[in-house]
């Protein structure tokens, strides 16, 4: 027996089989859509994160060679004879400086030691001993900042007579320690050279008010 199907009928299963097809194809779609988006958004997520830190790190290096650009200057601008009576500046270099002053106003002259090794700026300060005062103590060490990237072009200490008028040269080696009237002093900071920032230098000047020329 052959039974008629209707038309409606026959026009419901074709529906379904064809909705079965352009789901499958929408749902291709449809995972194709979310992840350009997820892509998008993940790339987007990443950029701001990435702006943010590298924004905080540039704040960060401002402040932190704010800080230690007032210490160093403070303390530069205040050196005076040792305790033996000997010239404040022991000895000078283009990523050194060795000189005398009382940095915490107690009365002892202290010798303090700026340098650099590898990445690293150090400071080192030995009290004076003895009657006459010599200054063979230990010597305390402490890190004032990592991430110094200085080169040659770019020395942490440049030395000028007291003729500097802002553009006059730096003093050339070897030097006269006591013609030095203004020392300047320069630090390039990149805490990681692969990332951004880029390196940046900040500089300052220190007049050595302490020195006459008479000494």
């Amino acid at each position: 027996m052959r039974y008629n199907i209707p038309m409606s009928l026959r026009l419901s299963k074709r529906h379904r089989r064809h909705s079965k097809g352009m789901t499958l194809a929408e749902i291709l779609v449809s995972v194709s859509i979310v992840i350009v988006v997820m892509v998008a958004v993940g790339t987007f997520q990443f950029n701001v994160i990435s702006n943010n830190r590298s924004t905080q790190v540039r704040l960060t290096n401002v402040q932190e060679a704010s800080n230690i650009m007032k210490i160093m200057a403070r303390e530069l601008r205040s050196m005076s004879p040792s305790a033996n009576g000997s010239y404040p500046i022991e000895s000078a270099g283009t990523s050194t400086i060795i000189f005398f002053a009382d940095t915490n106003s107690d009365a002892v002259t202290e010798r303090i030691r700026y340098y650099i090794a590898t990445t690293t700026l150090y400071r080192g300060v030995r009290l004076p001993t003895g009657s006459p005062a010599v200054y063979t103590g230990a010597e305390s060490v402490k890190v004032v900042a990592t991430g110094i990237r200085n080169s040659s072009s770019t020395p942490l200490f440049e030395y000028y007579l007291s003729a500097y008028d802002g553009t006059t040269a730096a003093m050339t080696y070897p030097l006269v320690l006591t013609s030095i009237r203004l020392i300047k002093a320069n630090i390039t900071l990149d805490s990681d050279p692969n990332r951004s920032p880029v390196a940046r230098t900040f500089s300052t000047q220190v007049s050595l008010r302490n020195l006459k020329d008479n000494l």
